[in-house]
């Protein structure tokens, strides 16, 4: 490549996150599998289901995953397998995408709020243990950003209070706490398959984790419509279950998710190491943890001419999230006013998250980082 058209080519568009490259990593391999599909007509449940949940499972480090139509229905069935509904209080943190503290409202449960911790924006366990009342059912851990939470700092407060620790792991595939995998340190947990996930599908999905059979047998009625043999009803249900289809692109992707992962760390250093000493306060992995960078979010005091001149330079940004959950409209009716939970609303009014995928380039982080000095100094 010619000097010219390198500098055209790192001046090119940068996307936020680019999911054509993942997919023409994995088109060879999955368009066979697709027409042999569509020529089977086994399109709900069959052998791709089992598979990938199976070889899902094992890479959590659980006995038992099943697969779901997406994140919400995950957490939602987690919940619901886990006995909680009316009258019940479940602990979410105040900052984290609003699907979360959904789940559980759509039990018919309360969301308890409670703040972050100031540098990893996770769950507060002293928040908690001061939240918990003789309603608390359990408290839900966010692996936001592709962190894990301090889980193991929950367990006495949840065991003192009789609660289960549910995980809501949809932005930590492959992340892992000493040594142990997001997904694999509660009682269950849920996760999403969003396209834009590091495990992403070509639509909607999800799946619940977990150990113990009773729980993982109970989201499986329960998304199947309260069902074990057909028109024989054992509960009320839901229809809630992966597509075959989803289950041939997510087994193709989660081989190479440990790759994928590792490109994801890389550029996490990369970042750091370019934005080191600067305006910019830059994410820090919490002893214990391999993170994955799902996202990588900074800090910086005049976000609006950030993004300006990130969007000026043909960068894509995001913000996760701009608006805590006791902010939002959704749940005014929780009665929390600006100011109940700083840490959270401090965050929302500065992070700014970067471009992250496993096939950014490091001429691409050169170019963000570049533009993002020239705005903030």
């Amino acid at each position: 490549m010619s000097l010219v058209s390198e500098r055209a080519a790192v001046a090119a568009d940068i996307p936020f996150v680019d999911l054509t490259a993942q997919q023409a990593e994995i088109m060879p391999e999955i368009e066979p599998l697709v027409l042999e599909l569509l020529r089977s007509g086994a399109f709900i449940g069959g052998a791709a289901v089992m598979e990938f949940e199976r070889a899902y499972a094992a890479s959590v480090g659980v006995k038992h995953c099943v697969g779901v139509a997406n994140g919400t229905d995950a957490l939602q069935l987690a919940l619901r397998a886990s006995g909680i509904g009316p009258g019940d209080e479940v602990i979410v943190p105040a900052n984290t995408f609003i699907a979360t503290a959904e789940a559980v409202s759509l039990t018919g449960a309360m969301p308890v709020l409670v703040d972050v911790d100031p540098v990893h924006l996770l769950i507060d366990p002293d928040a908690v243990a001061a939240a918990v009342t003789a309603r608390t059912r359990a408290i839900i851990p966010v692996h936001l950003y592709g962190q894990v939470a301090a889980v193991e700092a929950l367990e006495p407060i949840a065991e003192c209070a009789g609660a289960l620790i549910i995980e809501d792991a949809a932005q930590a595939q492959g992340a892992t706490r000493h040594g142990r995998g997001a997904g694999s340190l509660g009682a269950i947990a849920g996760t999403s398959f969003y396209p834009g996930k590091n495990l992403g599908a070509a639509g909607d999905a999800g799946a619940v984790t977990t150990d113990d059979e009773e729980l993982a047998d109970r989201v499986r009625l329960i998304g199947g419509h309260g069902s074990r043999a057909k028109y024989e009803h054992e509960t009320v249900g839901t229809n809630s279950r992966l597509d075959a289809l989803q289950a041939v692109v997510l087994k193709a992707k989660l081989e190479r998710l440990s790759g994928w992962n590792e490109a994801r760390r890389a550029a996490a250093v990369r970042y750091g190491e370019l934005l080191a000493g600067t305006a910019v306060g830059v994410p820090e992995s919490m002893p214990g943890n391999v993170d994955v960078w799902h996202l990588y979010v900074v800090r910086v005091q005049n976000r609006a001419k950030a993004i300006e001149a990130l969007a000026g330079a043909g960068i894509g940004t995001g913000i996760h999230y701009p608006t805590p959950v006791h902010l939002t409209e959704a749940y005014r009716s929780l009665g929390h006013e600006r100011g109940a939970f700083p840490v959270a609303e401090r965050a929302a009014e500065e992070i700014l998250s970067l471009p992250m995928f496993p096939h950014l380039t490091a001429a691409q982080q050169e170019r963000v980082a570049e533009v993002l000095l020239g705005a903030v100094g």
